[in-house]
């Protein structure tokens, strides 16, 4: 209990499954939370994680009571982490023309926005009558400016910038902090079926490292890869104009109904 607890969501694969093997190289425990409990297990195992440094919360993010009671349960079973990353998320491309795809506009909210308020809920007041912590919110570069067909993902990344810039001025003053790491291109499942080019791609592994690294210095937010961060920035300056021409054309994130 010496050591320091480290609490992730959407630790069966990708970005979660990297952080969390950061944070146990840098000595933490871990409090690993996924749908797929089975995978995490084997997953820690083929890594050579003894079981008494980690835990494994069922739960899934998208519904308000279950990652609210994975929380609870980790408090319970681990104590008050030091670390929270709230790294669960879902990228689907939608046509806002097609009636089901509003519930996939829905699902995407529920799982990147309410999912992530309710991740961190159970540790707040805990980490304010502690007067330490720290929040981290996963971000994306496609939070800074609408892509067509990804109205859906874009829309809800720039709601987690806004929403962790808003907790970290509710919680500075107690001691907590709040971090946001927005990254580029990640070679995960979630963007292997993109059908567009990927510039600056990164393996996990390598921007686990970055975030690791971003998260221990307290910084409020940043872009990883740095080189994606100054192609949003020009992005973001460009007139709408110029903008819709540079993306006229540009293939969109595939569907739910493309989807393998």
């Amino acid at each position: 209990m010496t050591q320091p607890l480290v609490f992730i969501t959407g630790a069966s694969s990708g970005i979660g499954q990297a952080l969390a093997h950061r944070y146990h190289r840098a000595g933490f425990r871990l409090a690993l939370v996924a749908r797929r409990t089975s995978e995490v297990k084997t997953w820690a195992s083929a890594q050579g994680i003894s079981h008494d440094s980690y835990e494994i919360y069922s739960a899934d993010v998208s519904v308000t009571d279950s990652i609210v009671a994975a929380g609870r349960d980790c408090i319970a079973r681990q104590g008050v982490p030091d670390v929270v990353i709230a790294n669960a998320g879902i990228s689907v491309g939608m046509d806002t023309a097609v009636l089901s795809d509003i519930d996939v506009m829905a699902r995407t909210f529920a799982t990147n926005n309410i999912g992530m308020a309710a991740t961190f809920q159970p540790f707040v007041d805990a980490m304010v009558q502690r007067g330490s912590g720290t929040l981290v919110g996963i971000g994306s570069v496609a939070g800074i400016r609408g892509l067509p067909g990804h109205g859906a993902y874009c829309a809800s990344k720039a709601a987690v910038i806004s929403y962790c810039e808003s907790l970290r001025g509710e919680l500075r003053p107690h001691g907590v902090r709040v971090v946001t790491v927005s990254p580029g291109y990640i070679d995960t499942p979630l963007t292997q079926q993109n059908r567009y080019s990927m510039p600056f791609l990164m393996q996990p592994a390598d921007f686990a490292e970055r975030a690791f690294r971003t998260i221990r210095a307290g910084v409020s937010y940043r872009v990883i890869p740095w080189q994606m961060g100054v192609v949003a920035k020009l992005l973001r300056m460009l007139p709408n104009p110029l903008f819709d021409k540079v993306l006229a054309g540009r293939p969109r994130k595939r569907r739910q109904s493309e989807m393998q």
